[in-house]
């Protein structure tokens, strides 16, 4: 079964405050007696699901387009978080007895602090540093999280961003998990290689392991 994680892509779907929303030039027409359709597309990056790059973050870091594509394609493991509005996920935090219970290169944090991402709301939880550097030493290559960051939207120093940058981590933000349950899936993430830019939309999707294959409904 495949869960896709990634909201509907429209000029509605919000971003940042102060960024690039989604707009379409449509430059030919079909409906319109044109041979083809044809359009540009203007928006931020950090559109939706996304994917950061280091660059975004990290003085000297590497833009997506450079970043092993073994960071957003893999076995993971789905897991909540029991966090407030504004506060930051721990270890404790996190539905799971121990840290071990993890058993995957890549980590997806559902927080359920951003609901509606065409709705914007400034009080999303982030990441506690002190989690990012734990699951480091699990051999966790990759974290996704349901919020438009893993730092709170405040943060100026990005404390959590630093300890990604420190372990050369990857962060998948933005995700939807709505009906997904905890568990481990294959992670299907791919950024676009976009060669020096700061992050690049995906189409973010689980597929359940050892399971024939179906599309969810929406």
């Amino acid at each position: 079964m495949l869960y896709d994680i990634t909201p509907a892509v429209t000029p509605q779907l919000a971003v940042w405050p102060g960024d690039t929303t989604l707009t379409r030039e449509t430059l030919m027409d079909i409906d319109k007696g044109d041979s083809v359709t044809l359009s540009t597309l203007r928006s931020t990056v950090h559109l939706g699901a996304h994917a950061d790059g280091p660059n975004h973050y990290a003085k000297g870091g590497a833009g997506i387009g450079e970043r092993p594509l073994t960071h957003y394609l893999g076995p993971c493991r789905v897991v909540s978080a029991t966090v407030s509005r504004g506060g930051r996920v721990r270890a404790e935090d996190l539905a799971l007895d121990d840290l071990d219970q993890i058993n995957a290169h890549r980590v997806i944090i559902r927080t359920g602090t951003f609901p509606d991402p065409y709705n914007w709301n400034t009080d999303f939880a982030g990441l506690d540093p002190a989690l990012v550097d734990a699951l480091a030493e699990k051999a966790v290559i990759t974290v996704g999280i349901d919020t438009p960051s893993v730092d709170l939207q405040e943060s100026k120093d990005l404390p959590a961003h630093a300890a990604f940058a420190r372990h050369d981590m990857a962060i998948l933000e933005g995700l939807r998990l709505d009906g997904v349950p905890d568990g481990k899936y294959e992670l299907i993430a791919l950024p676009l290689k976009l060669l020096g830019f700061d992050a690049s939309p995906v189409r973010a999707v689980l597929r359940t392991i050892d399971s024939p294959l179906r599309l969810r409904a929406d």
